[in-house]
């Protein structure tokens, strides 16, 4: 996908999904979907996830059964600064996620573009 900068310019963006639980999706919708909330203090990484595959099993078999609800959120993000996050391997081939470091999410969010988006809701049955 593209972006267009302040000034106009057109940018390739890079789609990454990130599933979350129910108090960070709220903090979401107050940042009116266009930023990731700060880390707590024990969360010294951000990491979205390349696939909307790895990010629906995060979503549905851990958020729910920790906290009720599991949602997976898509997003844009300038592929040129995206780059500096090394890829990193979670597990299976498929299991793909960047580290964000904490102190760096406030660059990250001003580099997503547009909004962040919900696509993706489980709960409790």
């Amino acid at each position: 996908m593209t972006s267009s900068d302040t000034t106009g310019t057109t940018r390739p963006t890079t789609t990454l999904w990130r599933p979350t639980g129910p108090e960070e999706l709220e903090l979401v919708r107050a940042a009116d979907w266009r930023a990731w909330p700060p880390r707590l203090p024990e969360q010294p990484l951000f990491y979205p996830v390349l696939n909307e595959d790895y990010a629906i099993r995060i979503a549905r078999d851990w958020n729910v059964p920790h906290s009720g609800a599991g949602y997976v959120t898509r997003f844009e993000v300038d592929t040129e600064f995206v780059s500096r996050y090394p890829v990193r391997q979670a597990g299976g081939e498929t299991i793909l996620e960047l580290w964000v470091p904490a102190e760096e999410l406030d660059a990250f969010n001003a580099h997503i573009a547009g909004r962040i988006e919900l696509v993706h809701e489980f709960t409790a049955a």
